[in-house]
């Protein structure tokens, strides 16, 4: 593999805000992009030193998409893993590796790998249609989740009982069962392979109650130290038992009673590691290109407690983005603004975040609130809200 100077090319599937944020990283390496995407407004568009417009589900585009880049990886994981496998067969360097890809972006797998190597998760059961459901009626109330396609809290839904089976997916999925929460937590591992490990320390996750997306989280946790051990053994055992060179995000449950669950995983930067930008010693984005590039992971500490506020689309706007109370948001101190580069906005789609920082973690929650009252992604066009 060429070092990692002007002459080394990183191929990036999917042009998103991860993308973009991960790009912002590349600079300080050396190291020159290439992305594709489907869609010529990707936010990646305009900053990658090269933007390809094309499917990244589709086999002959992503495969020659790889042949002109010297190591591949990507932003989202719904893409095409036989093209992934091929280049990997004729030695390009895949990080994550393409059945690492597989599993995770079929749930059905993904659980079913967690059973099969003793990651605690929700007990759950395998179904293939609504019909199947309704066979499983004494397993409600759970969580329907379809095998493949969903993204960003779509793909999911509660069933509390056969009454709600019309909102089930007529389509492979699965049931979770519905457990008892004290809160959710996200962890974040880099691998790199050598097989080294390195942990991002516990963020919680506070999610909006409608649109089952993250409406903010906080690091560092205040959780117990004995719960936080379990959550980062898990974290390290997952990795490591997927052998997975890159970064993986674990969102996990915890129980009233202690009891630590994996709920998914993301072999990606993820939403919930945005904060480590300006709060830790090595951003998510940083820790992905040492792994991949199997350097020595970079430090995971936290400099300053944080917070992250997802900035969405709001409620009953579709159209230009624009963005009311800005002047008044940067005038809080230690407020970090990051905008998406989307030019359109429409309800609940993520146009930006917001990274908070402050030694008094009190202070931390009210600027939390403070920040979600003053900015607003609207547009002039106000209408009927529909769902992203």
């Amino acid at each position: 593999m060429k070092a990692f100077y002007k002459d080394f090319k990183l191929g990036i599937l999917g042009g998103g805000q991860l993308g973009r944020m991960l790009i912002q990283a590349c600079p300080n390496f050396d190291i020159y992009t290439s992305i594709l995407d489907p869609s010529a407004n990707a936010s990646c568009q305009g900053i990658a030193n090269e933007f390809h417009q094309g499917s990244f589900d589709d086999y002959e585009t992503v495969y020659n998409f790889g042949k002109q880049v010297d190591l591949l990886t990507i932003e989202i994981e719904n893409v095409n893993v036989a093209a992934l496998y091929q280049l990997e067969k004729e030695g390009l360097a895949v990080y994550p590796q393409p059945r690492v890809i597989e599993i995770i972006q079929d749930k059905r797998k993904q659980k079913q790998f967690y059973l099969d190597n003793a990651i605690p998760t929700a007990e759950f059961v395998l179904v293939e249609n609504r019909e199947d459901i309704h066979r499983h009626e004494a397993f409600l109330p759970a969580f329907n989740k379809i095998g493949q396609g969903g993204y960003d809290g779509g793909g999911v839904t509660k069933l509390n009982s056969l009454v709600d089976l019309d909102k089930a997916f007529d389509a492979p999925g699965l049931l979770e069962k519905a457990v008892e929460l004290d809160c959710e937590i996200s962890v974040i591992a880099g691998r790199n392979a050598s097989g080294d490990i390195a942990v991002f320390p516990i963020v919680e996750c506070v999610f909006h109650p409608e649109h089952n997306l993250v409406d903010y989280l906080i690091a560092p946790t205040t959780l117990s130290d004995e719960i936080q051990n379990k959550a980062n053994e898990i974290a390290s055992d997952l990795v490591e038992k997927l052998d997975i060179v890159g970064i993986l995000a674990v969102e996990m449950f915890i129980t009233p009673a202690g009891e630590v669950l994996v709920n998914e995983a993301a072999p990606r930067p993820h939403n919930s590691g945005h904060q480590t930008i300006n709060a830790n010693v090595t951003s998510q984005y940083e820790q992905l290109l040492r792994a991949i590039l199997n350097l020595p992971l970079g430090s995971t500490a936290i400099n300053k407690p944080s917070a992250m506020v997802n900035l969405l689309g709001e409620e009953g706007y579709t159209g230009p983005v624009h963005y009311d109370g800005l002047n008044e948001l940067l005038t809080i101190p230690d407020v970090h603004l990051f905008l998406y580069g989307k030019a359109e906005t429409r309800p609940h789609r993520k146009m930006g975040h917001i990274t908070i920082v402050d030694e008094d973690r009190n202070k931390l929650i009210n600027k939390i609130e403070l920040v979600k009252q003053t900015i607003k992604a609207v547009s002039q066009n106000k209408e009927e809200s529909s769902d992203d």
